[in-house]
């Protein structure tokens, strides 16, 4: 089985962090793809910047697509461009928050978000509503930190996403938090062991899902909504 895990900004060290984290989640026999969007902004951080890095998202989802993956991880914690992926793909196409945010809800009755910024926090909470899951999250918390600062040592970033998830258990009584940016990815465990609760990264738990599905056989439904697009 082949999964294309594909970063939607044009950082190489966030790609190779991400491709990690879905390698170590991934099962024996389970080839994970890294790509990066070229020409893609550096960081997504907001509308403007998930706009802009869809072009470069979409040709790596075609090119994976004409190489036969079984199902692809769009990792960024926006969930840009996930119904035009699903068009582009036949196997499974999830997105790193609602595969997140799913997850949390099935190990906990309640939980919260900590993000990178505070613009995030509004475009995540859209997320959420969406995906039907706004009665269980508590909060959307930002660590008021750069998505590069996580590429940076010596920017205190872990020490001050820690903090972010101590405040979210005792202010917010959630039983579990969700890391909101794929540049997380490499904490999770810290955290966990740190925090006390489940910390879910939706990497791992997105590369684990589609792996599920696409080894059921299952596949993007090419009726209406998800239909190949037509080319004009």
């Amino acid at each position: 089985m082949k999964i294309l895990v594909v970063n939607p900004n044009s950082t190489q060290s966030m790609t190779d962090k991400i491709v990690s984290a879905a390698q170590a989640a991934a099962s024996p026999g389970v080839t994970i793809l890294g790509a990066t969007a070229a020409g893609a902004p550096a960081s997504i951080e907001g509308h403007f910047d998930e706009a802009m890095s869809l072009q470069g998202l979409l040709m790596q989802v075609a090119a994976a697509e004409e190489q036969g993956v079984d199902g692809v991880v769009v990792a960024c914690f926006d969930d840009p461009g996930i119904g035009a992926c699903r068009e582009l793909a036949s196997g499974p196409v999830l997105g790193i928050c609602e595969a997140a945010v799913k997850a949390a809800s099935m190990l906990a009755t309640s939980f919260s978000v900590v993000t990178t910024l505070p613009r995030s926090v509004p475009v995540i909470e859209h997320l959420i509503h969406g995906y039907g899951l706004s009665h269980s999250c508590r909060r959307v918390r930002a660590a008021a930190i750069p998505v590069l600062a996580l590429e940076e040592e010596g920017s205190g970033a872990r020490d001050k996403i820690r903090a972010e998830i101590l405040r979210a258990i005792e202010e917010d009584h959630c039983e579990a938090v969700v890391l909101g940016c794929a540049g997380m990815a490499d904490l999770t465990q810290w955290l966990s062991a740190e925090c006390g609760i489940p910390v879910i990264d939706g990497v791992t738990v997105a590369t684990r899902m589609v792996e599920a599905l696409a080894g059921c056989g299952l596949g993007t439904s090419k009726i209406n909504a998800y239909a190949k697009p037509n080319m004009k």
